[in-house]
């Protein structure tokens, strides 16, 4: 064995072992351990001195070995188990089983010992192997080659160890004369994200089984049901008891938030914690990802985008053989190898023996919620028997129907249930029903509650009427209730989708909606959530699709939607405004509450309405998609938008075109695609100059630095900017031009000349502080702050990023402040504080990838400045700090970067010398 003064350094493999049950064999043999033991290290330290291995320390029975390389570790595992195997023991109860653990990763050697995660990593490794089996990360199993003969490593998929967020992926060395068999790796409990229930889940013990063994076998298995069935709350429930057959996991996907066809595959690579990658279809890395993996993928309510989930599923599928879904929808995919499973209502009959249906039992279980935790009377038994009846067992009926139960009794609600769904025209004389024009009466819920009968529910005969009962068993029975003004602010609320305040309500409707809106409350078709600013009031999905059905069937559709996207004009109008109603500095922080609803004005816009407008509201989201790394979802919508105007042949001004293709340009910039950034600047130009505008050609003039900049040609973007603010000097239109001002200042920066910079952004302050908005960003000063760091004045540059970076904060410029913040690493490391560097380039970067932003011009004097950085601290300290800094969120990152002492405060400053 290697002398311990040669400590490996740079790539290590550690290797771990111990003895299983070695406390147990010891009180068990007695004196006779202490053979054994010994027979043991010398068995390990024969075999490790024929290797490169260095033994750190032994301690009882377990071992600490450090290789320089991965094959002769593993070798070195091999020929030990094999070794201890072959020995000749005093008897079998006295045969030791060894667990060993191989983990491989960068580390430098202190002092004699190891200071790295990585070590610990690799006792957690061992410490999850069985007795006679070696276990190796995935880190060493890509740098094990050769493997010795005959021998192979078997993937044991994705496992938390304990201590450690991020998952491993573990290997077990298989060879002849190693056992093979053991049970799972003792790790934290397998990975997956599903939901935590906040109800308990009740009944349907014979549907889960069934579902149950369904998703064993087979790798697409659709629950089809009505809204309200219970799909996903049964499919989760299910997927919870199969955690353990899917190494890699059990993930779900919510593609009821997704708003967009082209985002289904962006939502299902959140869950897997994939990011883009510039220039490559999100599907196939989503593909390339799956394509080795054991795991189910739990799709719910994918009738929200049923083509695109069924694409991408079916593209899932072919692409690798160890890949489940199991999916929710109100329909079939109909792709082949799909296994359609309709899920039944709830049981309403007794079960043997005198037990509650499973029906019967979840409004029991819902109403005791419902009543502070009251059993409910067992003189209401025989009601609440007639309530789920009548309801047909569905599962949103009966928690609606436990709402009911808060103010009525079992009976009372059971002769109501009976009035309302009795006939279809129940309640047509009736002075609150519900007309919706055109001659028509609202009655019929075919489009929404299909709860025709099942090849699974056993067979019976219905009346007409009870028919009818069943098809209008959840919303229907609050809806028909309703009187006019109510029922139309239902109907009108469902083009929102989210949480709605007074004030929006009453100008959505332009009259007063308090007393409609009470109603609706009462009625619990819409939740009031109180808060310290004002009450807001949310409207439950499944019943925001039916409302959104009976608007369709009303004809209210356009003109509803239409009132929603004015409404979303408006909102990005107030949004720059004053409560005087003059222009203030935008923050972007008051479109992230806006942001859903702004998407589904796009959608409409994209979909059904004007494009114009559409182009309006991307305008408003401009600066808050590249800011929030949503470049790429800015860029699809006007694609969809472009693709509207083209199918009505809606006029648009040369004006608008022109901003939006300016601003197609600046998000395909910053989303990596710089061919296309090129393509729409040019259009934009074409578009500005029909338009005749010469400020709007300014801005777009403005513009051409950039893609030559993101494509490297930095002299032919120069000289593009030195023309642009020339000519937009001569034309009147100066202001205009403040981009191409930005643009050459850095470029200037970059080349190093430093006070022609320095000049150029001194005429340009004024500029900037005009325009509400875009001075949040403070650029001018961000830029002085990169030209003083550039002239070594640690004073100006702290001044001029500190005024940048908490400006940035402020305005919610999440993107900026990530440039903002390594600047003023770089200000930390010019000034001797190396370890705050290291951790704010660590935090700086952190954030860039969640947001898949790219530093840009900045990039190789970052990755120059941190270099330096880690010259002084030495690597394994930089990757301590740079690490420390991967932990913190934006706001705490910026909060250390604000609170670095001002170089005039620091020891030895000359503003304090004698």
């Amino acid at each position: 064995m290697s002398a311990r003064t040669h400590l490996p350094s740079g790539l290590v493999t550690f290797m771990f072992t111990d003895i299983e049950g070695s406390t147990r064999m010891a009180q068990m043999l007695g004196p006779g351990y202490r053979p054994v033991l010994s027979d043991h290290r010398r068995l390990l330290r024969r075999t490790l001195s024929e290797s490169n291995g260095t033994e750190l320390f032994t301690e009882g029975d377990s071992f600490f070995i450090a290789f320089s390389d991965a094959a002769s570790a593993v070798d070195a595992c091999l020929t030990a188990q094999l070794a201890l195997s072959a020995h000749d023991w005093p008897s079998p109860e006295s045969v030791p089983k060894v667990r060993m653990g191989l983990h491989t990763g960068q580390a430098e050697a202190v002092n004699g010992e190891y200071a790295s995660a990585e070590v610990h990593r690799a006792a957690r490794i061992t410490a999850a192997a069985h007795g006679g089996q070696v276990l190796c990360s995935a880190a060493t199993a890509r740098y094990a080659a050769p493997l010795p003969p005959q021998a192979s490593l078997l993937d044991l998929g994705l496992h938390r160890l304990r201590g450690f967020d991020d998952r491993e992926r573990l290997f077990q060395l298989v060879a002849p004369g190693l056992e093979s068999q053991f049970p799972r790796p003792r790790t934290d409990a397998s990975s997956h994200n599903l939901p935590t229930p906040v109800t308990s889940f009740v009944g349907r013990f014979a549907e889960r089984s069934e579902l149950m063994g369904l998703t064993a076998a087979h790798r697409l298995v659709t629950v089809v049901g009505a809204g309200g069935a219970g799909k996903t709350r049964l499919a989760m429930e299910v997927a919870g008891g199969l955690v353990d057959e899917y190494p890699d996991g059990v993930w779900f996907v919510d593609v009821a938030t997704v708003t967009d066809p082209g985002l289904v595959a962006f939502a299902i690579a959140a869950v897997l914690g994939l990011r883009p990658e510039p220039g490559r279809p999100m599907s196939d890395t989503l593909v390339e990802y799956a394509a080795s993996r054991r795991m189910l993928l739990v799709m719910d309510t994918c009738d929200a985008q049923l083509n695109a989930s069924a694409e991408i599923i079916s593209r899932l599928l072919t692409g690798g053989r160890g890949v489940g879904v199991l999916a929710t929808s109100r329909e079939p995919f109909s792709v082949p190898g799909e296994t359609v499973w309709r899920i039944p209502p709830l049981s309403v009959d007794p079960v043997p023996g005198g037990g509650p249906s499973d029906a019967v039992a979840l409004l029991l279980d819902r109403t005791r919620e419902a009543r502070g935790g009251r059993a409910v009377a067992a003189a209401e038994s025989s009601d609440m028997q007639r309530v789920v009846s009548r309801l047909d067992g569905l599962p949103l009926a009966i928690e609606l129907a436990a709402a009911r139960l808060r103010v009525l009794s079992a009976g009372q609600l059971a002769e109501r249930l009976d009035d309302v769904l009795g006939t279809l025209d129940a309640g047509r004389d009736d002075p609150e029903q519900t007309y919706a024009g055109n001659g028509r009466w609202v009655a019929s819920q075919l489009a929404t509650v299909d709860l025709r009968q099942s090849p699974a529910a056993p067979a019976r005969t219905r009346t007409t009427t009870q028919r009818h009962a069943t098809m209008q068993a959840t919303v229907t029975w609050s809806y028909r209730t309703l009187g006019p003004r109510a029922a139309r602010l239902l109907r009108w609320l469902a083009v929102f989708s989210s949480p709605v305040d007074l004030p929006t309500v009453e100008w959505l409707l332009d009259d007063d909606p308090l007393d409609p809106l009470a109603v609706l409350v009462d009625k619990s078709m819409i939740q009031a959530e109180p808060h310290a600013s004002g009450t807001t009031y949310r409207m439950l999905d499944p019943i925001r699709a039916y409302a959104a059905r009976r608007l369709v069937d009303a004809g209210e559709e356009q003109a509803a939607r239409d009132r929603h996207v004015a409404w979303s004009l408006h909102a990005l109008q107030k949004a720059h405004l004053g409560t005087d109603g003059r222009p203030v500095t935008l923050s972007l922080y008051t479109l992230d509450p806006l942001a859903d609803e702004l998407r589904a004005a796009l959608r409409w816009t994209a979909t059904g309405g004007s494009a114009r407008a559409g182009l309006q509201i991307a305008g408003g989201l401009d600066q808050w998609w590249r800011e929030r790394g949503l470049a790429r979802e800015g860029r699809l919508w006007l694609f969809r938008l472009y693709g509207r105007i083209a199918e009505t042949g809606e006029p648009i001004p040369e004006a608008e075109l022109a901003a939006a293709y300016h601003m197609h340009s600046l998000h395909a910039g910053a989303d990596g695609e710089f061919a296309e950034e090129l393509r729409f600047s040019q259009r934009a130009e074409g578009a500005a100059r029909r338009a005749g505008d010469a400020g709007l050609l300014a801005r777009v003039l403005a513009g051409r630095g950039a893609p030559l900049v993101d494509m490297g040609q930095y002299a032919d973007a120069e000289r593009a900017c030195r023309e642009v603010i020339e000519w937009a000097s001569t034309s009147g239109a100066s202001g205009d031009a403040l981009l191409a001002v930005y643009t050459l200042a850095e470029l200037l920066w970059q080349r190093g000349s430093l006070d022609e910079a320095a000049d150029v952004l001194g005429a340009a302050r004024l500029v900037e502080a005009s325009r509400p908005a875009e001075r949040g960003r403070r650029s001018v000063d961000f830029l002085l702050g990169m030209v003083a760091l550039g002239r070594g004045d640690l004073v100006a540059a702290h001044d001029h990023l500190v005024v940048a970076l908490r400006s940035r904060m402020l305005y919610g410029y999440h993107s900026r402040a990530c440039d903002a913040i390594s600047a003023i690493a770089v200000r930390c490391g010019l000034g001797g504080d190396h370890r705050t560097a290291a951790r704010l380039f660590g935090a700086a970067q952190a954030t860039r990838s969640q947001l898949r932003s790219a530093p840009g011009i900045y990039s190789p004097y970052w990755a120059e400045r941190q270099a330096a950085v880690r010259l002084v601290l030495g690597d394994a300290s930089f990757d301590e700090a740079y690490a420390e800094g991967d932990t913190l969120t934006l706001e705490e990152a910026a909060e250390e970067a604000l609170a670095v002492e001002h170089p005039d405060l620091a020891v030895g400053s000359p503003r304090f010398a004698a």
